[in-house]
């Protein structure tokens, strides 16, 4: 991996989850015989994907926050039931 690239994906990308995810998803797809949208004088996959972040050919967006809310909700106390419920006659 080139820290050059690196580092100017960091500059793009300012969160390192974010971004090492961003790149491998971006480096699979360059693997498995996708286009590179830059030219790059190394023949690693992921400093193709780094490279193409820093120069702005890349990016990611968040789902909206409702989908959020709705993650955190399912695994709230409140939602979660132990089974259906026995009934006496």
């Amino acid at each position: 991996m080139n820290n050059a690239y690196l580092e100017k994906a960091k500059k793009i990308i300012t969160d390192p989850k974010v971004l090492s995810i961003v790149a491998a998803k971006r480096a699979k797809q360059l693997a498995l015989g996708g286009r590179p949208m830059v030219k790059c004088h190394s023949d690693n996959v992921l400093d193709v994907a780094l490279l193409e972040i820093a120069e702005g050919k890349l990016y990611y967006e968040y789902g909206p926050e409702e989908e959020a809310v709705q993650v955190e909700d399912i695994f709230s106390l409140e939602n979660v039931s132990a089974g259906p419920a026995e009934t006496k006659d």
